[in-house]
């Protein structure tokens, strides 16, 4: 994987060409599929916590909305399970708001 300030790098490479007026057909098709395997790679994220969320929704009978509110507030206690809960939840919603500006990008 490439360091960070290695890829913010490209990324203002890239967006310098761009504002110089720069435009390639090639580019456009990479950075295009780029966003279209980030964007399958999120969903397929979203699909595996989503099943490990309805496990723990099954397990407690609450949603995860719920659970999250509740267990944030203190009125849960200090299971395991809920830590777990409460952490797939937090990558859950991380994932959402990635396929939410990747979905932007599609259109």
């Amino acid at each position: 994987m490439t360091a960070p300030s290695s890829f913010t790098h490209q990324l203002q490479i890239l967006n310098t060409l761009s504002q110089q007026g720069y435009h390639s057909d090639l580019m456009e098709r990479a950075l295009t599929k780029i966003i279209e395997l980030e964007r399958s790679h999120a969903l397929q994220q979203a699909t595996e916590l989503e099943a490990k969320l309805k496990h723990y929704e099954t397990q407690y009978q609450m949603s995860s909305e719920a659970f999250y509110q509740q267990f944030n507030a203190g009125t849960l206690g200090d299971s395991m399970d809920f830590f777990e809960w409460s952490a797939f939840y937090d990558m859950w919603q991380s994932v959402q708001a990635r396929l939410e500006v990747l979905q932007f990008a599609t259109r």
